[in-house]
């Protein structure tokens, strides 16, 4: 007999509805399995970023379920979280603002400045480990967030639009850069995007929701083979008609 494998994260009848009466989400059902890279996709208001808050714990669901995959054997938490909004402390150097991470954790000091040098060499900012926020363009502050969440080794990683506020060269590059750092890692992963060819380029499933309330339209299989080059991949005719797919979904 075959065992049953768990997923790392499974949502099921997922409804969240505010005092006020407003619902966000309707009725959500979606699974991702360890080390699957799952976006998700839908029109402004639809109610992604409160997914993924429920999912990250910060929000409570009015109705449903939600279970998030144990920890693994290296780290304390579940879950890691980059947000779109900018979330590194201006007063600590970007060495310091990834350690932060460890705070609270069973890691010593000695540890976690390994961790978080290892980090910055993986997205290219060894150079900037003293400097201080101010000092680094968005881009390279997003990395510095990204390397953050990725030093954790937490085996789900949730992601809000964590690019959404760059430029597109820039989200090209940082997208080839994730894509590196999660074939590395191997953690799970939900991407939040508003951007159909950036959800297209980086999951290995796409959950497109509907106009508030939230709903499940539609989950898509990619298949498209890894590793991906994020500029090519948009030349691919699997990739045009993924990418027209979600359009008309959304229409």
């Amino acid at each position: 007999m075959t065992a049953t494998v768990e997923p790392a994260i499974a949502v099921s009848a997922l409804v969240k509805r505010y005092p006020t009466g407003t619902v966000a989400l309707d009725d959500i059902d979606f699974t991702a399995g360890a080390g699957e890279f799952v976006s998700v996709v839908g029109p402004s208001g639809c109610g992604k970023t409160t997914l993924l808050r429920i999912l990250a714990g910060l929000e409570g669901p009015t109705a449903g379920l939600v279970q998030i995959a144990a920890r693994n054997a290296t780290s304390a938490l579940p879950a890691a979280t980059v947000f779109q909004e900018e979330s590194l402390f201006p007063w600590m150097r970007v060495d310091e603002n990834v350690a932060i991470a460890f705070d609270g954790l069973a890691v010593s000091a000695c540890d976690a400045r390994r961790r978080s040098a290892a980090q910055l060499e993986l997205v290219g900012l060894t150079a900037f480990s003293r400097a201080f926020p101010h000092e680094l363009s968005g881009g390279m502050k997003q990395r510095v967030a990204v390397a953050r969440a990725f030093a954790v080794d937490a085996p789900v990683l949730l992601m809000d639009e964590p690019f959404g506020a760059l430029d597109e060269q820039t989200r090209v590059a940082l997208a080839a850069d994730l894509m590196a750092l999660w074939s590395r890692a191997g953690n799970t992963v939900v991407f939040v995007t508003h951007s159909i060819e950036e959800a297209v380029t980086l999951g290995d499933r796409v959950v497109v929701l509907s106009k508030s309330p939230g709903r499940v339209l539609e989950t898509i299989e990619v298949g498209i083979p890894r590793p991906r080059d994020a500029i090519k991949i948009r030349s691919l005719p699997r990739f045009v008609e993924l990418t027209q797919r979600v359009w008309d979904l959304l229409r």
